[in-house]
């Protein structure tokens, strides 16, 4: 009997742990606005890469991203701001729709998260520019919810030598 008792008591406790564990987890599964984003983001099809190469990049000295490597990746909307050689052209204002997703791999195998720009002016989650910004986990966790309006995101991308948010010609010309 008092064997059965504790281990009731050691399986209460188990259980209230667990509970406790999910409840505080940091990141929380996708909805709204970030489902959207991280299920587009998702989709490689009908993307054109920066420089037109899908290799991996190593992090720039002006990233404020922790992981160490990305590539990045443009609909066909956004595409359209690039030159021949799949470089942002210079005074790029991306068009209503254009879709940037950045990879970002914690090293050369891992993708770790998606930061994504969405050109979306009507959307209650768009900043004063129109962009939609996304800060989505690769497991579909939201590192940063797209309400906040890329907060985290524009004192960076607002830097000298930006196009439109965006900094790859000024740091992988």
């Amino acid at each position: 009997m008092t064997h059965n008792i504790r281990f009731l008591g050691l399986a209460s406790m188990a259980m209230v742990s667990m509970f406790f564990f999910n409840a505080c987890k940091k990141n929380k599964e996708a909805a709204g606005t970030d489902k959207e984003l991280y299920d587009m983001s998702r989709e490689t099809s009908g993307f054109v890469w920066y420089k037109k190469t899908d290799a991996l990049l190593n992090k720039s000295s002006g990233s404020g991203h922790p992981q160490a490597f990305f590539k990045t990746r443009y609909n066909s909307i956004a595409a359209a701001s690039l030159d021949s050689n799949g470089q942002i052209q210079s005074g790029a204002s991306f068009a209503e729709g254009s879709l940037i997703v950045k990879e970002l791999f914690s090293d050369n195998v891992t993708l770790a998260r998606y930061a994504i720009l969405y050109k979306k002016s009507n959307s209650a989650d768009a900043d004063a520019k129109g962009w939609v910004w996304g800060y989505v986990n690769a497991d579909g966790t939201v590192a940063e919810a797209a309400s906040k309006k890329g907060k985290s995101c524009i004192g960076c991308h607002s830097q000298a030598g930006n196009e439109d948010y965006m900094l790859m010609s000024k740091y992988f010309p």
